[in-house]
């Protein structure tokens, strides 16, 4: 795909609905986005070349191998990165939450097809003013550094989950970052948190190097425990956060939870 087919995309995207316009400064996710080291003056700047770009889940945000010529951050929402791979099969390779960051900065193009898994709200940035303001703002350029950095430590977690992990630890772990970055706490109970899965059982699958049946037994099995309760197609009650981080074989001081 063009660079002008990309940015087309973009623009047909439907503009999120607000109750009402977000500015830097009061930015839901501004405490954790790439924005966060910002001051006043660069929150302007920010401000002037942002847009708000609002895509519908199983829509594609872009394509890998495309021209970059947006990055941005992750409002609302979860988005799926996947990879195609040589005979035509696709794996899922990562997800996106809120605060996240999308595409690279000083990267000609895009490695991973990223869509939306849900209904997704993107702060977008156009990639050439964004990189000039990166260059010439140090709080903006070391938050963004330390956002790889972390995502590369979260690679490097996941690598140790795929491989000497349990099928019940993979499930339970997936579920204690989608209970950190995306539950909600029960009332005034924080020991329950909950969440929909975003993702099909098939892509889970895929994502934890599991079947889906063995998916859906350990996710029974975790009922059964009483760590989780399921309420519907994919809404999950976490019972116990310090149950399933246990499960997990995780602890509050380290593992995979963000």
């Amino acid at each position: 795909m063009s660079r002008h087919m990309f940015a087309d995309r973009l623009e047909r995207s439907t503009a999120p609905t607000l109750e009402a316009p977000i500015k830097c400064a009061n930015c839901p996710i501004a405490e954790r986005a790439v924005c966060a080291y910002c001051e006043p003056p660069e929150l302007v700047e920010l401000d002037q070349i942002k847009s708000y770009k609002s895509f519908e889940p199983g829509q594609e945000i872009v394509g890998a191998g495309e021209e970059s010529v947006m990055v941005g951050s992750v409002v609302e929402g979860v988005v799926k990165l996947t990879k195609t791979l040589v005979d035509g099969r696709r794996q899922m390779v990562g997800l996106l939450f809120p605060s996240d960051f999308i595409g690279r900065a000083m990267r000609p193009t895009v490695e991973y097809d990223a869509v939306a898994a849900t209904k997704v709200v993107l702060c977008a940035f156009p990639k050439s003013p964004f990189e000039r303001l990166l260059k010439r703002t140090p709080h903006l350029e070391q938050r963004l550094l330390e956002m790889t950095l972390d995502e590369l430590d979260a690679a490097r977690e996941w690598l140790l989950l795929l491989g000497r992990k349990t099928a019940k630890e993979k499930v339970a772990s997936f579920l204690c970052i989608l209970a950190a970055r995306t539950g909600e706490f029960e009332g005034a109970d924080a020991g329950r948190k909950h969440f929909q899965i975003p993702i099909s059982r098939e892509d889970m699958a895929d994502y934890l190097g599991l079947t889906i049946e063995t998916v859906s037994r350990q996710i029974t099995a975790l009922r059964k425990d009483g760590v989780i309760e399921i309420d519907g197609p994919r809404r999950i009650v976490v019972s116990d956060l310090a149950e399933l981080m246990e499960t997990a074989g995780d602890d509050a001081e380290g593992g995979i939870i963000p």
